[in-house]
């Protein structure tokens, strides 16, 4: 009988800053006057010669997210807040990221809300592990995971969800070419993944207005 050959599953791990060779800041800039003059124009016209160091310092401003560790803002826990159990939202988070297929913007707001179990966690800190996971070149679906994840592993909530709301910009200036969409992506642990009526909660609580 035949041997059944079955599909090789392809896996892919991300290798940290460190482990990749990362080139000079020279190297970039050359990299940039490369792509400035495959565009068609001059790289050493007056308005653009400078520009190669502005996109490398721009750059490195947009993607500072791969040098910053999320679990060092959320190490510092707080056990004295009275008892409270009940959820912590916040919501409306903006951030902006790059989409690893095209390197083109996507814009949108996130919402996060978790059930504490030990402690609680300073409310800036959910929006900065937001911006250094979205200050690297992402998709939404992986940037929500990231920052749930993230969380969830430094906190261990009862539960937590994560909701993401984005336009991207690979959908408005290229391709199909319709502004106005927005991409909605979602993560759930412990109670909120287990219970729908808490997710409803959670759905209706970053909806109101109030």
């Amino acid at each position: 009988m035949d041997a059944v050959l079955k599909p090789v599953e392809k896996t892919f791990e991300r290798k940290t800053p460190e482990q990749l060779h990362r080139p000079s800041r020279e190297e970039a800039e050359a990299a940039v006057r490369t792509i400035l003059a495959w565009t068609g124009d001059d790289p050493d016209r007056e308005g653009l010669v400078e520009t190669p160091k502005r996109v490398v310092k721009a750059l490195s401003q947009l993607y500072s997210g791969y040098f910053e560790d999320p679990a060092e803002h959320l190490a510092r826990t707080f056990e004295d807040v009275g008892g409270y159990k009940d959820i912590v939202l916040v919501r409306g988070i903006p951030f902006h990221s790059h989409c690893e297929h095209h390197m083109l913007p996507f814009i949108g707001e996130a919402h996060i809300a978790y059930y504490p179990a030990e402690g609680v966690v300073g409310l800036s800190k959910l929006a900065r592990v937001v911006d250094i996971y979205a200050k690297r070149l992402q998709t939404q679906e992986n940037l929500t995971a990231q920052i749930a994840s993230a969380i969830d592993d430094a906190l261990a909530p009862r539960g937590m969800a994560v909701m993401l709301e984005a336009e991207h910009q690979c959908m408005t200036m290229r391709g199909v070419q319709k502004p106005g969409v927005s991409t909605i992506t979602t993560q759930f642990t412990g109670v909120f993944q287990d219970d729908p009526a808490e997710q409803a909660k959670f759905m209706s609580l970053v909806r109101s207005k109030g």
